[in-house]
């Protein structure tokens, strides 16, 4: 039973990977232009996005479950209102994507934070969910200085 339940949250923190690795897929180049100096950081965290995301797939089946390699339908509906919230924004879209960046990661951290909360991570899983966590945190901490920057 307690692996059963391991796998579901760890599935759960699966979406929530996917979701986040395809909104920062979404990032246009132009965002880069206003904002060089995060450009690095953001290509770290891609990378990083991706090698999360095989980290969970190897705790689920290394527990004997089955990954769910999708996003949530909350994501995908968020991702769609951005797209259609930008078609209509005139002036800068670049701050409106950051601002949607620190809204995913801070979802991200509260996910996480709730996976860690739950008691039904083994030790292993507790340690590698633990690092994701500090991961988003300090995306997150990053694109919200970025966001204080220009208030």
């Amino acid at each position: 039973m307690k692996n059963k339940e391991e796998v579901s949250v760890l599935n759960d923190l699966l979406h929530i990977i996917n979701d986040r690795n395809e909104g920062f897929s979404r990032v246009e180049g132009k965002v880069w232009e206003n904002y060089p100096d995060v450009k690095a950081e953001y290509a770290r965290m891609n990378s990083l996005g991706r090698i999360m995301k095989n980290e969970l797939i190897n705790l689920i089946q290394d527990d004997g479950g089955t990954p769910e390699d999708t996003t949530t339908a909350a994501g995908a509906l968020h991702r769609t209102w951005i797209d259609i919230k930008n078609s209509f924004t005139i002036g800068n879209t670049e701050e409106s994507t950051i601002e949607n960046v620190v809204f995913g990661e801070k979802a991200a951290i509260d996910a996480y934070q709730s996976a860690i909360d739950s008691g039904k991570l083994s030790e292993e899983s507790l340690d590698i969910v633990s690092e994701h966590l500090k991961h988003i945190k300090d995306s997150y901490h990053q694109f919200k200085r970025m966001t204080e920057y220009r208030d």
